[in-house]
């Protein structure tokens, strides 16, 4: 057997979007000579997006599954460990979690679910069969975390998530790559306000593009300047496409898909927008904040603990793009306001949010589950101290 353990992460798809990018993140940054890592897809991957895993020794696997139950999928998985041999599962989120038995049954000895956030369909966490399952996968799982404070706490209250099997993960951001622009910013004769995520449901992207919308009606002096940045690629593409043409933005709105440059696109932002309906804690909230941004996000999940509200951003109802726009006109109509809010929520990136820190914390996660699963000889430990 290899001497250094094996982690496998299991998903639903590699692909452009904040998990995927944070989880490739710790991946990198992790020492080589303390745990090696396979990433096992349920569905595919994206190739561009792939290349972001710059260690050479990780492994892709894909499965591609079909839609519904799939047991093929499960057999697959099994077949999969048993050649593997991981002394880790960490599985992400929902469409991962069940497959916690899958792993039992392979000889996984320690298994991890991290709750990273919540699905357009059930942005509150209440759907009874979703809940039933987490439910029914918490006895297989070591360690059961959320990457926000909020998310942790219904995994304890809602799904019953024992204290011992619990913990908070923060994101954490690359502050050396995300950045203010260096030295004096030339006046432009436009407005920029932008976002960065996958174009899904749970985004809201369309309630942005209507808060736009009303923006250029509450401002028309200023209408012609602005512009809005809609970068991501997903599902909802072509519909937010039609959208912005059905509305006559086209002029005004750039959607041009997935991009690998968004640091640099963020230093050519003025303002960041946050629509989600659900969040974790928002990776690209904080590259903006990092990148010296306000942002305008919407009060659910984990953004009112990144967003100190009218301090590094301001807050606002989800689904309501009159609010949206409200906020969005004291950044444009404000600009040393803007630039006041970008400054402090960087300096909150720096204390609260390095990358540094969230690696160790992942590293020492896995490195107290594998230790205590070799003192107990099978039992589940707890992933706290």
């Amino acid at each position: 057997m290899h001497e250094i353990p094996l982690i496998v992460h299991l998903i639903y798809r590699l692909d452009f979007g904040g998990l995927e990018s944070l989880m490739v993140e710790r991946i990198n940054r992790m020492p080589p000579d303390r745990y090696r890592h396979a990433i096992v897809c349920l569905t595919g991957f994206d190739p561009a997006f792939a290349k972001k895993i710059t260690r050479s020794d990780v492994a892709l696997h894909a499965l591609h599954k079909q839609p519904g139950l799939s047991l093929r999928t499960h057999v697959a998985l099994w077949q999969l460990l048993r050649q593997l041999q991981p002394a880790v599962l960490h599985s992400y989120n929902l469409s991962a979690i069940e497959y916690a038995p899958v792993a039992l049954a392979a000889g996984v000895p320690v298994r991890v679910n991290g709750a990273h956030g919540r699905d357009a369909d059930d942005p509150d966490g209440t759907n009874r069969k979703h809940n039933l399952l987490r439910r029914l996968m918490v006895p297989f799982y070591h360690c059961c975390y959320a990457n926000s404070a909020a998310m942790e706490a219904w995994n304890r209250n809602v799904i019953g998530v024992p204290a011992y099997k619990s913990r908070m993960l923060a994101n954490g951001i690359d502050a050396e790559r995300f950045h203010p622009p260096a030295g004096p910013v030339a006046p432009r004769d436009t407005i920029v306000i932008g976002t960065v995520g996958r174009l899904q449901a749970v985004k809201d992207h369309a309630t942005l593009i209507d808060a736009f919308a009303l923006l250029r009606a509450r401002i028309p002096d200023h209408a012609g300047r602005l512009r809005l940045a809609i970068v991501g690629d997903g599902p909802l593409r072509q519909t937010l496409r039609d959208k912005v043409a059905a509305e006559g933005l086209q002029d005004a709105v750039w959607l041009p898909g997935a991009r690998t440059d968004v640091a640099d696109l963020l230093r050519g932002f003025d303002i960041f927008a946050m629509s989600s309906i659900a969040e974790g804690t928002p990776g690209s909230a904080l590259e903006a904040m990092a990148s010296g941004l306000p942002v305008v996000g919407t009060r659910v999940g984990g953004i009112p603990e990144v967003i100190a509200d009218a301090s590094t951003g301001l807050l606002v109802p989800a689904s309501s793009p009159a609010a949206m726009a409200a906020a969005l006109e004291q950044y444009v109509l404000a600009p040393e306001l803007a630039r006041r809010h970008g400054a402090a929520g960087r300096e909150r990136v720096l204390r609260h949010y390095s990358m540094t820190a969230m690696v160790a914390a992942y590293q020492e996660m896995y490195d107290a589950l594998c230790e205590r699963k070799i003192k107990t000889k099978g039992a589940l430990p707890s992933c706290v101290e």
